[in-house]
């Protein structure tokens, strides 16, 4: 099921980046440090730039590699997962000869082998798209064209709506159906829009590599890359931005399936609807006038011009499935134009993430089995129940919420539950057809199973049980919807969680990644839902004008940082992760305190005390260079700050930062108490 632009997403903590690897899987553990002091630079000023202090000679040590447009801790982790573990795995199951047809080991390694078999996918050429090329070159009619929509959505192919499945947002027990706004190739509004030169230069790219990939298919149409960025300019006109979707209210219009068909009646949504097995009374619309709009629009489009466009997506979303030349094209566009990464990765490398990417589950299945020890899942349970007790604390001593708010905020945090590692039960993935020549259909079996997942689940309870990150991710995430946080073992590792480290160095780790996904319950989002998960609010008035204006305030602060020359942080997009990491920081540096309650001070480690090492543990989560590319690629389309704003971000509204590094007025790291905030 394709839904470009979800109504309400969990909050992930990261986006994944690449890195590199370590030496070994047991070995290199016991050979990180809690913080390689090499990583300083020691021309920088801790109280001026603390990024630069804290993580200045890492980065001098670590240029961005040809194949990346980042690279930081979290690609590095997620690289080593990937290409020192997963690889193992794998290298394991396709040296067995004897793999039972439809096993989970027979589908990975033969999905591994289908991506690593070239010669078969040059040889096959773009014969696997002629029957969808084939249906869009005889549609006659919009009616015809919204039935094969429809079924092209069920393998992954976007128009401009799309449908998602999960609980109600005001009755979270639920499943229902979402419909949400979609379509467009650079993936937000913003690029269709601004006239800076940077992404003027972004749709020139756009037209010619449409221009290209339409030569390589020896398609006849006439300047398809600029008909279709035409198209697509006037469909986002139409759009929210990725601002307004954070807003679950105004998101959320929950009426019939008659009504919802009232608004598209030139496009037949019941039959792009029953071409992908949907059946509901009801669901829930994203924005009305959005498809009123896009009613009018279709209408006054050319049928040929929707037919390219259709054409478009089909090319674009299986070109790195397809032979070399369109590949090689496709991620000039995608990875060099628009993130700057300037080399593609190893075809091995890329097969191992491909197998990750479609038969995640499955592999992480082994991957926990293998890499996860059962004394890290209870240490992360014992930190996870520290961070709540003093986040009770320190809601018991606000002085903007009033005592009625705090006793439903204390039973929203009482009712956070959490998942570790990996799920406690697994999926029966054995109907997904998988052959080792044929990857192009195991794409689509793999698509059509997932489809046929979310589709069943419309109407049925909410399975609590379920994840939304495999095992093996570096991310963690807060489900507002199920009132939850979940750490896969991907991340339970060094420099986010180092068993071997001092508690300072943890504290600023992971810790304060608990604490920040704690937090999301609580943002400006977050906190219109209640303790069960419903968008209900909990707030009085009062409380909610007061958490309002220090979210106001923040998100002026973050207006003002320039991540590029011209290029300011958009604090209202950022503000929810900017609220969690505040609080994630504030709450991890008090849990450390209270930890330390009765015992003796811990000695210096390299000149640091344990104030100043547990923002050295944060500093080395986020250390991460960045091509402009990909920077400014952030500012427009994501929810999280730059890293090094996400360390430099919200040290200055910490007393407790310019306590331990002895910043005075007038330091750059330094606010004045009057221009400090404090949420949590």
């Amino acid at each position: 099921m394709k839904l470009v632009a979800l109504r309400y997403p969990v909050f992930a903590l990261a986006l994944l980046v690449a890195g590199c690897k370590k030496e070994t899987e047991e070995s290199s553990a016991e050979k990180v440090p809690g913080f390689d002091i090499s990583s300083l630079d020691s021309t920088a000023k801790a109280c001026e730039d603390f990024d630069s202090y804290a993580n200045g000679g890492w980065k001098k040590k670590n240029p961005i590699p040809g194949t990346e447009s980042r690279w930081g801790a979290f690609g590095i982790l997620d690289k080593e997962n990937k290409e020192v573990r997963l690889k193992s795995i794998i290298a394991e199951l396709t040296a067995s000869k004897d793999r039972k047809k439809g096993t989970e080991e027979q589908q990975i390694a033969d999905y591994y082998q289908s991506f690593l078999d070239t010669a078969a996918i040059e040889n096959r050429g773009l014969t696997p798209l002629k029957p969808y090329l084939d249906k869009i070159n005889a549609v006659s009619s919009l009616k015809e064209l919204a039935a094969l929509s429809g079924e092209l959505q069920k393998v992954g192919i976007p128009t401009a709506i799309g449908f998602g499945v999960e609980g109600d947002l005001k009755n979270s027990k639920i499943n229902v159906l979402y419909e949400g706004q979609g379509g467009l190739s650079l993936g937000e509004k913003s690029y269709y829009e601004r006239t800076d030169s940077n992404t003027v230069n972004v749709r020139k790219e756009f037209v010619a590599h449409v221009d290209k990939m339409f030569s390589l298919a020896a398609f006849t149409e006439q300047m398809p890359g600029k008909t279709i960025l035409d198209f697509e300019t006037k469909l986002a006109k139409h759009q929210l931005t990725n601002v307004e979707l954070r807003d679950p209210v105004k998101t959320y219009n929950k009426m019939s399936f008659e009504d919802f068909a009232k608004l598209l009646s030139d496009f037949d949504v019941k039959t792009f609807a029953d071409k992908q097995d949907i059946k509901t009374d009801t669901l829930i619309v994203q924005n009305k006038a959005y498809l009123q709009n896009l009613n009018a629009l279709l209408k006054a489009t050319p049928l040929a011009t929707l037919k390219l466009y259709t054409k478009w997506q089909l090319l674009s979303r299986f070109a790195g499935y397809l032979p070399k030349s369109f590949d090689q094209e496709d991620f000039r566009f995608f990875s060099t134009v628009m993130r700057g990464t300037k080399q593609q990765r190893a075809r091995v490398e890329r097969a191992i993430r491909s197998t990750d990417g479609l038969l995640g589950m499955p592999l992480g299945k082994l991957f926990s089995k293998k890499y996860f020890p059962e004394e890290d899942k209870k240490k992360v349970s014992e930190m996870i129940e520290n961070v709540r007790a003093v986040y009770g604390e320190r809601i018991d001593k606000l002085t903007w919420m009033s005592d009625s708010t705090k006793t439903k905020a204390h039973k929203k945090l009482k009712a956070f539950t959490y998942k570790i590692g990996y799920p406690d039960k697994w999926k029966d993935y054995s109907s997904i057809e998988i052959a080792p020549d044929k990857l192009f259909e195991n794409v689509i079996s793999a698509s059509l199973y997932g489809h046929k997942e979310q589709v069943e689940k419309i109407g049925k309870d909410v399975d609590k049980k379920e994840w939304l990150m495999t095992p093996q991710t570096v991310n963690a995430y807060y489900n507002p919807l199920n009132n939850e946080i979940v750490f896969p073992a991907g991340i339970l590792q060094p420099p986010f969680y180092n068993r071997n480290a001092d508690d300072a160095i943890n504290y600023g780790g992971i810790i304060a990644v608990i604490g920040h996904e704690f937090t999301h319950g609580f943002d400006d989002q977050g906190s219109q839902f209640d303790d069960e998960g419903n968008l209900k609010n909990w707030w009085t008035a009062a409380d909610r004008a007061n958490f309002d204006k220090l979210t106001k305030k923040y998100i002026e602060y973050f207006n003002g940082i320039e991540a590029l020359p011209g290029f300011n942080i958009n604090g209202a997009l950022t503000i929810g992760e900017n609220v969690a990491d505040l609080g994630g920081l504030t709450l991890a540096y008090y849990a450390l305190q209270k930890s330390l309650e009765g015992k003796e001070e811990p000695a210096p480690i390299d000149g640091f005390n344990w104030k100043q090492r547990f923002f050295l543990g944060w500093a080395q989560v986020w250390h991460m260079n960045t091509t402009n590319e990909a920077l400014r690629n952030q500012v427009q389309t994501d929810p999280h700050a730059p890293a090094k704003d996400r360390i430099n971000g919200p040290l200055p509204h910490l007393k407790e930062f310019q306590i331990a590094f002895g910043c005075t007025p007038g330091n750059k790291m330094a606010l004045a108490d009057s221009a400090r905030i404090v949420i949590w």
